[in-house]
């Protein structure tokens, strides 16, 4: 009887195993698809024109005309590899992992695909938000799923604020005014991009030296980052540092992010190094 009861065990651990692989397998191809669905763009996008730029608040024209080279193509969708840092603790106790990541990034859209930790602890598995679905899926060691959420109208909201911000930092073109993208000034250096995206309005400050280089980015997100783990508008961004040229753009190199930008609370649990990056 022991024996046969340790031969059902072996079998059903190796059922739930191969369950397990399956749904990581699974995870692993909507991501790629998902990946795929945001590459596709026009294949002869037009030209940047200043003009395009002269009507709009001052902080937001200088920007543009830093960031995108006169004649350049109006690429939307950028590609990129990072290493950096990502923290699971607090402001008190970042404890700040090491974190390899690829992503493709687009005004509606994200694919962050990561693997974070060190060689004694670490997990692997992407953010997202495609065709009005945000999700957050996570495996420790690549065999147990220890985060899977999303799915809902709240979730969608908040990933599709995070895209939006991104943009900033590495696809300008997509917040060039178009029927879904308005500007407001704000102050002397700051200005205010208003996106139009799936329903909701996500407002993007962006804030610019006198040259027009981007300096910070600040979106109020809809997040339940917070101590009541309540769903409201909070602010959420970061700063960049160093920026690096390609093809007819200037881009971010160097940036850091977290919850509660430009307040006491704020925590850059996100720390991020460019090491290649493509427009498309």
């Amino acid at each position: 009887m022991a024996m046969w009861l340790g031969r059902v065990a072996l079998g059903v651990l190796v059922l739930v195993l191969l369950g397990l692989q399956a749904l990581r397998l699974a995870d692993g191809r909507a991501d790629r698809g998902s990946a795929a669905a945001l590459r596709r763009t026009p294949a002869s996008p037009p030209a940047f024109d200043p003009q395009q730029v002269a009507d709009l608040p001052d902080p937001a024209r200088r920007y543009f005309l830093y960031a995108i080279r006169p004649g350049a193509p109006l690429r939307q969708v950028a590609e990129l590899e990072m290493e950096g840092e990502l923290s699971l603790g607090s402001k008190a106790r970042p404890d700040y992992l090491p974190m390899r990541g690829r992503q493709v990034l687009r005004l509606d859209g994200f694919v962050w695909r990561v693997r974070a930790g060190t060689p004694a602890m670490w997990f692997s598995g992407s953010d997202g938000y495609v065709n009005r679905q945000g999700w957050t899926r996570f495996w420790l060691y690549g065999l147990l799923p220890i985060v899977r959420a999303g799915g809902g109208e709240d979730f969608a909201r908040s990933a599709a604020g995070r895209a939006v911000a991104e943009s900033a930092f590495w696809a300008p073109a997509a917040l060039l005014p178009s029927p879904r993208v308005r500007w407001e000034p704000v102050d002397a250096d700051t200005a205010r991009a208003v996106v139009t995206l799936h329903g909701h309005e996500h407002r993007v400050e962006l804030t610019v030296g006198p040259d027009g280089r981007p300096a910070s980015v600040m979106v109020m997100r809809w997040s339940r980052e917070n101590p009541e783990r309540t769903w409201r508008l909070q602010p959420f961004g970061g700063t960049i540092g160093a920026v690096r040229e390609v093809d007819g753009y200037r881009v971010a190199a160097e940036v850091e992010g977290g919850n509660g930008f430009g307040t006491p609370d704020y925590f850059p649990f996100y720390r991020a190094r460019v090491v290649s990056i493509r427009l498309h």
